[in-house]
């Protein structure tokens, strides 16, 4: 019996779009996944302008903000993973805007 390998290909972010409600990422593979920006504190307490500032990093396997320091990667968001910073972290970084 012959077993044949299935090559697995990632897949990866082509477009993305923030509401006040929602992070939207449009996928390689034709799907579309939202999810609540709330799961992402710092998109969350961000300006419109930080939040439309992102870019594709890892030829699409993620999106960063560089004004709010933010990475979410496909992988987390297809797993239904929300951010794991901590609150300690969170705060600190609050603070710092705060300033």
């Amino acid at each position: 019996m012959s077993t044949s390998a299935t090559k697995l290909h990632a897949v990866q972010a082509i477009g993305v779009e923030i509401t006040d409600d929602a992070l939207t990422a449009d996928l390689s593979d034709g799907r579309t996944i939202s999810v609540p920006l709330g799961w992402y504190p710092r998109l969350a307490h961000g300006t419109k302008h930080e939040r439309d500032q992102w870019r594709l990093i890892a030829d699409g396997a993620g999106i960063h903000w560089p004004d709010l320091d933010e990475d979410v990667s496909i992988e987390n968001l297809l797993a239904g993973q929300p951010s794991v910073e901590s609150q300690q972290s969170f705060q600190n970084w609050l603070a710092q805007r705060a300033q």
